[in-house]
């Protein structure tokens, strides 16, 4: 499966990409999940608020013991996936989330209509809606918290 992360709020493509890795291990499949377009991904609320709780979140550990908190936005993105599957509980979370990758951008061989054999892009006619007003990409949130964001094409 390969979901495009672009304009998707990340609450929302987080809990589907969740759900869809623990239904289809308790299925007995093992279904890889590509994630492309991480940057893109919005976080809605307002911005200094949203700024604010992820500082809080990556000022919360210590700098050798942790707990620690990612800044690129491939890596927060899934921290929270992790965050919805039972990773602490059972091993069948831990095992989803082997099987999750997730990009900064968009791979060449993923790129445009055209899937490799094998691949089909996930369904998300159930997180299109309206866009919201006020709202942070994923990407800003990364540059905020002090990565270049010349990694991925930004400013």
């Amino acid at each position: 499966m390969v979901y495009d992360a672009r304009d998707k709020i990340l609450g929302r493509l987080a809990s589907k990409v969740a759900k869809d890795m623990i239904s289809a291990r308790k299925s007995g499949l093992q279904q890889r999940v590509i994630v492309i377009n991480a940057e893109e991904a919005i976080v809605s609320g307002h911005r200094t608020k949203i700024l604010k709780q992820y500082r809080e979140k990556y000022n919360l550990n210590h700098p050798r013991k942790g707990p620690f908190f990612p800044r690129m936005p491939d890596k927060i993105l899934k921290r929270t996936v992790r965050g919805m599957l039972p990773y602490q509980k059972n091993s069948s979370g831990r095992e989803s989330l082997r099987d999750l990758r997730v990009m900064i951008g968009t791979p060449s061989n993923l790129s445009g209509q055209d899937l490799p054999e094998g691949h089909q892009w996930g369904d998300t006619t159930t997180l299109d809606r309206k866009f919201p007003e006020k709202f942070v990409k994923l990407g800003d949130i990364s540059s905020h918290l002090g990565v270049d964001a010349k990694r991925w094409g930004g400013e």
